[in-house]
């Protein structure tokens, strides 16, 4: 009796589930939440970024007519628009980073809960969209008082970028400092408030330093922004200003120091912001 053998083919393995494609997920990560910020920050207003112009104009156009009413001309130059846009612009640069960076987490806690969305992507997210949209409004607007006014002022755009990239990294280093401290005390938000609240006034806005006499020249020198202010005018009016107090070291080191610290804190005890 012959015996049949029965041969079986080899199992084949099931194919492992194809995991997801994780190339570029931070930056997917952050170009969702910008476009998130953009909708929910200028899309929930008629206008949307033409406001965020708007704005800034208004309060150089104001700070125009006042002094001119009661100034035959300005500090630097006979364009009481350009002077007064020269200290407006970077200041509010550093106001906007400064407080779109300090928010991110109190602002984003709830997409915080999801693990592919860490402190890193809504800092940077917040960050981006304040720098791009503060440097539109600055182009904007110089460009506008340029032709308007005809200003004759001769500029030095290597300068002028300078004192904007400045202005940057002194915000992203407050403002990350600043996002610890305000979601690990929530107090730290209204006092910051409070302490920043006279930057207009001694940030060089309405007068150079020079003008100053010596013992405030001393005490506003700590004033970072008041070195940004400077350098953007020696920019925008190069013929005539050379302003030699201006420190681009201790600026740095200002936005350094608290970027630094801030990082670390946010490292250590950034997913604490989950559960509070």
């Amino acid at each position: 009796m012959s015996q049949e053998i029965q041969t079986f083919e080899a199992i084949q393995p099931a194919p492992e589930p194809s995991s997801p494609n994780l190339r570029f997920r931070t930056f997917r990560t952050i170009s969702a939440l910008i476009l998130r910020e953009m909708s929910t920050t200028y899309g929930r207003t008629p206008g949307g970024y033409i406001w965020a112009i708007l704005e800034p104009l208004a309060m150089i156009v104001l700070f125009a007519i006042g002094f001119s009413l009661m100034l035959r001309s300005p500090s630097l130059g006979t364009s009481f628009l350009w002077f007064y846009a020269s200290a407006i612009l970077p200041l509010r640069m550093f106001q906007r980073i400064s407080g779109n960076v300090g928010n991110a987490i109190s602002f984003n806690r709830a997409l915080m809960s999801y693990p592919r969305v860490t402190f890193i992507d809504v800092v940077t997210s917040r960050f981006l969209l304040a720098v791009l949209t503060q440097s539109m409004v600055a182009a904007v607007v110089l460009v506008g008082i340029h032709s308007y006014d005809n200003v004759r002022e001769i500029i030095d755009y290597q300068t002028l970028f300078t004192a904007f990239a400045a202005t940057i990294w002194l915000g992203v280093g407050v403002g990350t400092l600043n996002c610890f401290l305000t979601f690990r005390y929530p107090l730290w938000s209204t006092l910051w408030g409070i302490a920043t609240r006279p930057l207009m006034l001694i940030s060089g806005v309405f007068f150079i330093y020079e003008d100053l006499p010596e013992f405030a020249q001393n005490i506003l020198w700590f004033n970072p922004v008041l070195h940004i202010t400077g350098y953007a005018r020696a920019g925008m009016f190069y013929s005539i200003y050379s302003p030699h107090y201006i420190s681009l070291t201790y600026v740095f080191l200002c936005g350094t120091i608290p970027l630094f610290f801030g990082v670390l804190l946010l490292r250590k005890f950034g997913q604490e912001a989950l559960y509070k």
